[in-house]
Formats: structure tokens, C-alpha cells, sequence
């Protein structure tokens, strides 16, 4: 569900943001919803790597590399 937010910022730059999307053939919401989603993403993607990070103090692989088949085995 799409929600309507307000932002107050300088009008000769939200102007000038605006011939910019123009320009690329679309519209000042767009660019910023588009915006929204990949500031929202970085947060996610932190969030990810830690638990990563995380994950690979239990692991030991002292450095071998395993092939695909044995990635995939089930045991």
C-alpha cells in the first residue's frame, strides 16, 4: 500500500530535480521512490553480510575449496 509523504527542501533545487527526471523521461516521484528503495536496500544488505559474517566463525574450512557436489550433498 502506497503512502503519501511530505519533504520540504529548496525550491530552486526541487525545480532544478525536476528537469532532471524530465529529462530521463520521468517523473521527480519516481526517481524518488526508486530512491527510496535502494537506500532502504543498503540497510537490508548490512543487515545480510553481518549475519554472514556471523556465520563464518562457526565454519572451518581452513581454506579448501569445495566443488559444487560437494556444496550440494545432502548427508
Amino acid at each position: 500500500m502506497a503512502r503519501n509523504i511530505t519533504f520540504t527542501a529548496d525550491e530552486a533545487l526541487i525545480e532544478e530535480a525536476r528537469q532532471a527526471a524530465l529529462a530521463e523521461n520521468t517523473t521527480l516521484n519516481e526517481q524518488f521512490r526508486i530512491w527510496l528503495e535502494q537506500y532502504a536496500r543498503k540497510r537490508r544488505v548490512a543487515r545480510a553480510m553481518a549475519t554472514i559474517d556471523e556465520m563464518r566463525q562457526y565454519i572451518r574450512t581452513d581454506g579448501r575449496k569445495f566443488t559444487r557436489d560437494e556444496m550440494n550433498e545432502r548427508r
